[in-house]
């Protein structure tokens, strides 16, 4: 049986993200997840492409051992050629360059739209332009934003139609206890680091990674490695923590010391700022 040049790209991309947590001591439930959907992606007569096209995402799932969030990994691959999972794990991803590859979209202005809107996806980004939020970016008039919202829908535009629908986040307590774990144990040189490649020019592995466990959900958190975060001097402060559940579903949050206002001098997700503020009233 010969295998389809794609799927043993995709098993061999997985196999990279297998050994990555096992260096980094992560659950072992998340290190056989991969390895698991690689065998199978090793195994299959079609190419993962084909399934992709005539049935979605759905059709993924329906292998063994590829949940919802494996499928949409395989689906991401099909249409970026990338995989940011592998990239957040090594410390390389970059926000900026990502939504580089949007039309009309230029090195400054990715920048601005990373530093005020606190987005790193493009499917964040595909909101923020529908909800008003981009507008208020500087330099980004209403013809630039529809010409963005059409690049964005047309990049993911296969991906959104085939996805299923989006999972709950973890409670607010519960990330504000992940990232109390995790800057206590950082600071106490308790953790595993990695050599991120950006800002790193003499590659030392500076970056504590923390895998942790909390209820149905499982954790990755890591200081933030952005360039704003070093512009501001807060690669110690911001932390970023992505979050999977049993389906290996992925969403992320970033958590930050607060600036200003009632919530000054405490612990806040962005995006989350009143649910933040109800935990300690």
């Amino acid at each position: 049986m010969k295998i389809a040049a794609f799927n043993l790209e995709v098993a061999g991309i997985f196999r990279k993200c297998a050994e990555v947590l096992r260096q980094q001591a992560a659950n072992p439930f998340r290190v056989n997840a991969y390895l698991r959907a690689a065998q199978t992606l090793e195994s299959l007569e079609v190419d993962a492409r084909d399934i992709l096209r005539d049935d979605g995402v759905a059709g993924l799932i329906e292998l063994p051992a590829i949940g919802r969030g494996l499928a949409a990994s395989i689906d991401e691959f099909a249409r970026t050629g990338r995989l940011l999972q592998l990239e957040r794990l090594r410390g390389e991803a970059a926000p900026e360059n990502l939504f580089r590859t949007v039309p009309g979209i230029g090195p400054k202005l990715a920048h601005a739209i990373h530093d005020e809107l606190h987005v790193d996806t493009l499917e964040e980004l595909e909101v923020a332009a529908h909800d008003g939020r981009l507008a208020a970016v500087a330099g980004i008039g209403d013809r630039r934003v529809a010409a963005i919202q059409a690049s964005l829908a047309a990049l993911l535009g296969r991906g959104r139609s085939r996805r299923q629908a989006p999972q709950a986040s973890p409670p607010a307590a519960i990330l504000l206890d992940v990232d109390r774990e995790y800057r206590q144990s950082a600071a106490a040189g308790k953790l595993p680091k990695i050599a991120p490649k950006r800002f790193n020019p003499e590659k030392l592995a500076w970056l504590p990674i923390l895998h942790t466990d909390r209820e149905e959900w499982h954790f990755t958190a890591l200081f933030s490695n952005t360039a704003r975060a070093h512009e501001l001097g807060r690669t110690d402060d911001w932390v970023v923590v992505y979050f999977y559940n049993d389906d290996h579903q992925e969403g992320q949050n970033t958590i930050v010391t607060e600036t200003k206002g009632p919530m000054t001098g405490e612990r806040v997700i962005r995006g989350r700022e009143a649910e933040c503020r109800a935990l300690t009233n």
